[in-house]
């Protein structure tokens, strides 16, 4: 079989496939381990366990060439923890690593559960509120932009900055084009923010300019390093919150079974992650020829991981496209695996787990009023709108 015999002609970028990828992802994983995308002239992996390959081998499949479709943001973004290798991605995830660890989340856990419990609070006396921004949003705005240090004059254009962030990474299209200026303008104010030493006291943000003060770290890498820990803390979880309202909202049976067992909540995150992956898809760059799946892969190639499909992939899960909440799903690929795992994972974990517990103590059921609304964005999964009933458990609502 040659290189590129195994191709696939649609664009998986266009607002039809962001819309509904799934139809392309299955096809994908039937054509083979590694298919040709005439349209983004790449390799895309669809299958779980070629995926799971690709994320582990971080020396064959490199990240310093960028992860992104767009040349020219990949260019932009080098040296960040997500683009970057080997000893230089090692240095720079280790600068903030001691405020993602299992016990530093464990010593947030409280505050966590106390904002979840005032942001449902708060939802559940409206009755009728939009997930997205009432409950989805509203949890990690109370703590991201604290724990990254974001100064509050810059917090209003958060939500557009960071998904801009993330959409221009996609292809050369015409959605990353009109999200380059938003990325470029939260580059900008996270250089003035770095400039004017304007980071909260104490936060990831000033631990960043005292490891540029101590000549651990080059100052002109400041910015992007910041921006590194905030975009993705901020739209991962507001996909993954987003997605759980929505899926347990059409599946009253499996919120049923969560208020009849809340230790299942762990659980049921890891199952939204999965079959809503957050995360659509990220590249790598293979460093010399090699295989993927028994498939070739030339030297320099592009491979367009896609976690949304290895999520759902027939090979690797039972029952692939249906929302089980008692599924052991921890082995899901939808914060990335190996070395670029997203840092902030357990952070994401840690609040959609604290806000359906929050939900779980007062809402009976949970009901769409009207049709979710997708968020098209090349690289995030998630919704711009969810018209959500909160109907309350009067049993519960004192808790």
């Amino acid at each position: 079989m040659k290189v590129h015999d195994v191709r696939y002609e649609h664009d998986l970028y266009s607002d039809a496939a962001i819309g509904d990828p799934y139809p392309h992802y299955a096809a994908l994983r039937e054509l083979g381990p590694a298919v040709w995308l005439t349209a983004h002239r790449c390799f895309a992996v669809a299958r779980y366990a070629d995926a799971r390959e690709v994320l582990t081998d971080d020396v064959t499949f490199a990240s310093g060439e960028g992860v992104g479709l767009n040349p020219v943001v990949n260019r932009l973004s080098r040296g960040t923890t997500l683009n970057s290798d080997g000893d230089e991605h090692a240095a720079r995830r280790r600068l903030l690593a001691h405020r993602l660890t299992p016990r530093a989340l464990r010593s947030m856990a409280d505050d966590v559960a106390s904002q979840a419990e005032a942001v449902v609070a708060a939802a559940v006396a409206t009755g009728e509120v939009d997930g997205v921004r009432d409950l989805a949003q509203a949890l990690p705005l109370s703590i991201v932009p604290d724990l990254v240090g974001w100064p509050e004059s810059g917090r209003q254009h958060l939500l557009r900055w960071a998904g801009a962030t993330f959409d221009a990474l996609g292809p050369l299209n015409a959605r990353s084009a009109r999200a380059t200026p938003a990325a470029l303008g939260m580059m900008r104010f996270s250089r003035k923010v770095v400039r004017e030493r304007s980071t909260l006291p104490g936060s990831m943000g000033s631990d960043v300019l005292a490891a540029a003060d101590r000549g651990e770290l080059d100052r002109s890498a400041c910015p992007a390093l910041m921006i590194d820990y905030l975009a993705p803390s901020l739209d991962t979880t507001i996909s993954a919150i987003s997605s759980a309202l929505v899926l347990l909202a059409r599946h009253p049976q499996q919120w049923d079974l969560l208020r009849a067992d809340p230790s299942l909540v762990p659980n049921a995150v890891n199952e939204v992650v999965r079959l809503e992956s957050p995360l659509r898809a990220f590249s790598r760059v293979a460093t010399t020829s090699t295989k993927v799946g028994g498939q070739p892969v030339p030297a320099g190639s592009r491979v367009l991981v896609l976690y949304a499909s290895a999520n759902r992939d027939e090979r690797e899960w039972d029952r692939p496209t249906e929302l089980d909440v008692t599924r052991d799903a921890s082995r899901q690929l939808g914060f990335g695996y190996g070395t670029h795992g997203c840092a902030g994972q357990g952070l994401a974990r840690l609040e959609t787990q604290s806000l359906l517990t929050a939900l779980l103590r007062r809402v009976e059921r949970l009901e769409l009023t009207g049709d979710p609304v997708p968020a098209m964005n090349n690289i995030i999964k998630g919704w711009s709108s969810v018209p959500l009933r909160l109907v309350p458990d009067e049993r519960r609502t004192d808790a």
